[in-house]
């Protein structure tokens, strides 16, 4: 029996998740432009393609607190797939972004019919549940100086797949201080003692060397909280 003539393209995630279709489009975004904002509508998911976002929460007080920092291929916006009506936070670009809308129907329908776009999206919904288990553990345990520390490392991408991007711009000491729970002159203090240590180097902009690590995987002498 002869064999049957063509086949069925294969789904590709990065091509659906880079490219404009339908339900999909590309915006890019300018430094502190919002992508969404606390309490708009939940009817889509954003995918980061390029540039780092801020997630903030603002309280009924008005009182603002730094819930996430996403970057490169990291998902935001997802809640509108668990039932979420309206956006519980506020997402604002960092940097200039290029940022994938996708319409929920569409993702989805993804979601359903594509393994390989849901094995990456599972992969996703993992990573960020690890990270926020274990930003709980840093602000459980660990000084301000390891939070502050383990932000740093985080901002400058140490740990994820690809090189580093060291040198950390448009965060100011007040962000830092509502990521790691502290104070703004707390952290200035930290700042000033691991750039004398060599840690980072720090004028306008935020360059985080290598070495930072040594202060969370060793046990160094460090200044209590």
């Amino acid at each position: 029996m002869a064999a049957k003539s063509g086949k069925t393209a294969t789904f590709d995630p990065q091509a659906f998740l880079f490219n404009v279709g339908k339900g999909r489009s590309i915006t890019t975004y300018d430094i502190r432009q919002p992508i969404f904002v606390q309490g708009e509508v939940a009817d889509c998911v954003f995918f980061i393609q390029k540039g780092k976002v801020k997630v903030t929460v603002l309280s009924e007080h008005g009182k603002e607190a730094v819930v996430a920092i996403l970057g490169k291929s990291d998902f935001c916006g997802e809640g509108c797939l668990a039932g979420q009506k309206r956006r519980m936070a506020t997402a604002t670009a960092m940097t200039e972004c290029e940022i994938t809308r996708l319409e929920r129907a569409v993702i989805v329908q993804a979601l359903h019919e594509q393994p390989a776009f849901a094995d990456l999206f599972v992969k996703h919904l993992l990573s960020r549940t690890l990270r926020v288990e274990e930003d709980l553990v840093d602000q459980l345990f660990n000084s301000s100086e390891k939070r502050l520390a383990r932000a740093l490392l985080l901002l400058a991408n140490f740990g994820k797949d690809g090189r580093p991007e060291t040198i950390i711009a448009n965060v100011s000491q007040e962000m830092l201080a509502e990521m790691i729970g502290t104070t703004r002159s707390r952290v200035s203090y930290f700042m000033n003692r691991f750039r004398k240590l060599g840690f980072i180097s720090y004028n306008g902009k935020i360059e985080v060397h290598s070495s930072l690590l040594n202060l969370i995987l060793h046990e160094q002498p460090e200044i209590k909280s």
